[in-house]
């Protein structure tokens, strides 16, 4: 099952969408907002699915189904913890501001807890004040979870994910050494996150999903120019049921919980990268110097996975950076 949100008030209207992207149908007369059917996913889910399958054989009222017309699948969230489980990506993008890497972090998760009262829909503009604050993509791969309790272990953890989409995590890479240094975190280098147009219940992902991982390439594409499509699944340290687990060791997480699994990486590098940080980082160890400059105004990222056919799974991340204007 598909399940998006089209551009409506604060939370959006939640519709069905089928498997290919084409169409889609209302949802609201079973439940209005992605957020209340997550509240409520024991008892709406069935009937979701039941309107999925009619959407499939083509029984249901449809509409053609236009990601530029929706908003990230949750507009908004009351929590978005975003984890590191590509370690190796970690290691580079610390290289890249001389700071070493202490041996826990290939135990112990990275997660920092980013802004979740605004998101940017799949196809809104990255709004940016100043090109020099080093804007930046990461493409990554996140779930959604209903209500997990606190102290839960790894394995119980993965019973809990309802729902998998895509993630581009715009990060102000000038700004994160300064942030840093003060030893309170992110907070301005972290600006509104934007997901894929679809979120995808993970029985729909076939034998891609493990139960923990997201086995295909993500592509990250700038300016036409395929930049990298590493598989989620390969080098990923930590899976999602160790990042549930570690957001929920000292607290409950409540429905709607996104938990992401930072930028894919491999460490085969041939299949290039889901971040401009470890571009840079691979020409310093390469050339002794990074060539490849980070976003400025103007530029186009896409932010894709295909299936085994080359079908779109989510839809597509597909933004471009701009100057942000004050509004009138």
């Amino acid at each position: 099952m598909k399940l998006a949100s089209l551009n409506h008030a604060r939370d959006g209207q939640l519709i069905v969408v089928d498997s290919s992207l084409q169409h889609y149908v209302l949802a609201t007369h079973i439940t209005p907002t992605m957020q209340s059917a997550l509240d409520n996913w024991q008892i709406v889910e069935p009937q979701l699915n039941d309107l999925a399958k009619q959407l499939e054989a083509g029984t249901a009222k449809s509409l053609p189904f236009e990601p530029g017309k929706c908003a990230s699948p949750l507009p908004r969230s009351y929590h978005w913890a975003d984890g590191s489980a590509y370690v190796n990506h970690v290691e580079l993008v610390r290289k890249a501001r001389s700071a070493e890497m202490p041996e826990t972090y290939w135990t112990d998760p990275l997660m920092y807890q980013g802004g979740s009262d605004t998101f940017l829909g799949p196809m809104e503009d990255i709004a940016m004040v100043d090109e020099a604050w080093g804007i930046d993509f990461e493409a990554e791969v996140a779930v959604v979870v209903d209500d997990v309790p606190m102290g839960i272990n790894q394995q119980d953890a993965l019973q809990h994910i309802k729902l998998v989409m895509l993630v581009n995590d715009v990060s102000l890479r000038n700004l994160i050494p300064g942030e840093l240094a003060k030893g309170f975190g992110f907070y301005q280098a972290k600006p509104s996150s934007a997901f894929s147009p679809v979120a995808v219940t993970p029985q729909a992902l076939g034998d891609a999903w493990d139960g923990s991982k997201l086995h295909l390439p993500l592509r990250a594409i700038l300016n036409d120019k395929l930049i990298g499509q590493p598989n989620a699944g390969i080098d990923m340290t930590f899976d999602f049921g160790q990042l549930i687990a570690h957001a929920a060791k000292t607290r409950a997480l409540c429905a709607g919980t996104i938990i992401g699994s930072g930028t894919v990486s491999n460490l085969d590098r041939s299949q290039g990268s889901c971040c401009l940080a470890e571009v840079r980082m691979l020409e310093v160890i390469a050339k002794g110097q990074a060539t490849t400059d980070f976003m400025h105004f103007g530029d186009r990222i896409q932010i894709e996975m295909l299936d085994s056919t080359q079908q779109t799974i989510f839809g597509q991340i597909d933004q471009q950076v701009v100057a942000y204007h004050e509004p009138l």
